[in-house]
């Protein structure tokens, strides 16, 4: 949530980049430059004080409420409840799965039996709970960090094990661009965290490409899902024939 202390940082960030003086804002304003600073170090200001700094630096209170939003911290991971909250109701699941990949509402509504009113009624309950922030045309923001992750062992995942590991799992791998590899073996236990550290690279290379791709028509894309795991494991039943 932003705070005054966000609003002074991002009005002071604006003189820089615009080269005024707090004596220039004060003579803008029709104050003392000791006023004007001692204003700002204590966040003391009315909504129509900001208003006249927002005509004196030249930019428009909704581009300026942009930017302390687009400067706030990035979610790398959320709250129980905030993941209790997604899959409560199965909707709002399959919204915040199509935000987390960029969609647009007009791609939602084509691709899923969602109605546009149904849709903005999700991406409403998604600005609270804090993943979008939405904007005007019923845009948003993703307020979630790169290196964002579902809990291990939240709400989501749990969902997930529960009802969509044995559907994928189910399925053939032999079409265009799709493969299942299992590999077990014994390595040394300083150089297991390597082999996390690449498969998380190339999620993050997923990710991009993903990013990269949105400007192709959608009959030169395809969706895929990409599944990477490595933990220390035996099969159960093979556990049970061990000396």
């Amino acid at each position: 949530m932003s705070t005054t202390s966000d609003l002074v940082t991002v009005i002071k960030k604006e003189l820089k980049a615009t080269q005024m003086t707090y004596a220039d804002l004060a003579q803008a304003l029709g104050m003392a430059e000791s006023s004007v600073k001692r204003m700002l170090a204590k966040g003391d200001m009315s909504l129509s004080r900001v208003d006249e700094i927002c005509r004196a630096i030249k930019i428009d209170f909704a581009e300026l409420s942009r930017r302390v939003a687009d400067a706030q911290p990035l979610l790398s991971e959320m709250t129980q409840e905030q993941e209790r909250a997604v899959v409560a109701d199965k909707k709002l699941l399959l919204a915040a799965i199509c935000v987390l990949s960029q969609w647009t509402l007009e791609q939602i509504t084509t691709r899923y039996r969602m109605s546009e009113a149904e849709c903005v009624k999700y991406f409403a309950q998604l600005d609270r709970i804090g993943i979008i922030e939405l904007r005007p045309m019923n845009r948003y923001r993703l307020k979630l960090a790169k290196t964002f992750r579902w809990r291990e062992h939240g709400a989501v995942m749990s969902y997930f094990r529960e009802n969509a590991v044995l559907d994928y799992f189910s399925g053939g791998f032999g079409g265009h661009g799709e493969g299942l590899l299992m590999v077990h073996g014994t390595i040394s236990r300083s150089l297991a965290p390597t082999f996390m550290e690449r498969l998380q690279r190339v999620a993050q290379d997923f990710s991009q490409q993903h990013q990269a791709d949105q400007k192709l028509a959608d009959k030169d894309r395809e969706g895929y899902t990409l599944v990477l795991a490595m933990r220390s494991w035996e099969f159960g039943a093979f556990e049970q024939l061990r000396r």
